[in-house]
């Protein structure tokens, strides 16, 4: 990816510029093979910007030979439900939310311990990149059947947003009314803090919120702006960065298979080598989004070091029951503990 482009410029991007390619081969009576991509989000949103040039440059490499498609904002499945179209067949590549997977893998919910609360980006890497991340891609694999193309895009840290009620501090949750993107750890923090969790798909976020369906919704800056949800009524933010939530780039075992060895290698190697720059655009976009929220008068509440060690502490307390309800096996939470211990 160019970084000189700007984000409007990667938002309009396509596959479609070569399409001559594809088309030549098609001539030759050389079938390109078609790569259909579902994602969830807008076009605009990081995670696609960064699919679509990923996806390009593949089909750059592959002289054509694997011609892509992205579905954006849900027109094939939410990602709730790519799992399972990833397993069947249905469709060939997805990058879900990993908190959106935790019902196939329920170790996809580590990322929710406390000891993630409040941390640097630093911390969740030596996570996600190390052991704890492998067990996890180890389980997604088998059970869906799939090949993970490498390390996880970032989207950001997760805060809460709200529409009528300022949230100031954890205590102001109580009794809200949160949507959670998904994962039952997600709705033991919503729990823990006196509200009551809610669990709706991203496309249909921005009319519930409207109408009132709910109070608040944990998200990260870029999303609710890539959704302008200030239109639908979001006015406040409580920074805490509850968490990284990551996108797992996975691609199904039966396009897989139909790959030769050099394309494998071809599309495992673009991933490697763009993988830094997605994250630091990602980054990037975060700092962005927020400013563009501010500018459309969401009011933000950053908190302390000390207040987010006392949150930390109290979900420290009751880490037992997220254990239990979010189903974390014995081995993530050992994993974890080796690969950040020393770091928080």
């Amino acid at each position: 990816m160019t970084l000189g482009l700007s984000r409007r410029d990667l938002g309009r991007a396509t596959l479609g510029g070569l399409s001559s390619i594809a088309i030549l081969h098609h001539a030759r009576g050389d079938e390109p093979l078609k790569l259909r991509c579902s994602l969830d989000t807008a076009p605009s949103h990081v995670r696609n910007i960064s699919v679509v040039d990923y996806l390009k440059q593949v089909e750059a490499a592959t002289g054509g030979k694997i011609a892509a498609e992205v579905f954006h904002s849900g027109q094939l499945y939410a990602d709730i439900n790519v799992g399972k179209a990833l397993l069947q067949g249905q469709v060939d590549m997805a990058a879900p939310g990993g908190w959106t997977q935790t019902g196939i893998v329920s170790d996809c919910d580590f990322v929710q311990l406390p000891a993630f609360y409040g941390q640097t980006m630093d911390v969740t890497h030596a996570a996600t990149d190390g052991k704890p991340g492998a067990y996890v891609v180890s389980q997604l694999e088998t059970k869906l059947r799939v090949k993970t193309l490498g390390p996880w895009i970032d989207l950001g840290f997760q805060n809460w947003y709200s529409t009528k009620k300022p949230i100031k501090t954890v205590e102001d949750l109580k009794g809200m009314k949160i949507r959670s993107p998904g994962g039952a750890g997600i709705s033991w923090r919503i729990n823990l803090l006196g509200g009551i969790a809610n669990t709706t798909a991203w496309p249909n976020v921005p009319l519930a919120l409207s109408q009132g369906t709910f109070d608040g919704i944990v998200s990260t800056d870029e999303s609710v702006t890539s959704a302008k949800l200030w239109e639908a009524g979001v006015h406040f933010s409580y920074a805490d960065h509850q968490y990284v939530g990551q996108y797992v780039p996975m691609v199904s075992q039966t396009f897989w298979a139909k790959l030769t060895p050099e394309q494998q290698k071809i599309m495992l190697d673009l991933w490697a080598k763009n993988i830094p720059t997605y994250r630091a655009n990602a980054a990037a976009a975060q700092a962005r989004a927020r400013k563009t929220l501010e500018e459309n008068g969401v009011t933000f509440a950053d908190p302390s070091r000390d207040e987010l060690a006392a949150n930390r502490k109290l979900m420290q307390a009751d880490v037992a029951n997220l254990i239990k309800d979010a189903k974390l096996s014995p081995e993530i939470v050992r994993l974890t503990d080796d690969a950040i211990g020393g770091k928080v």
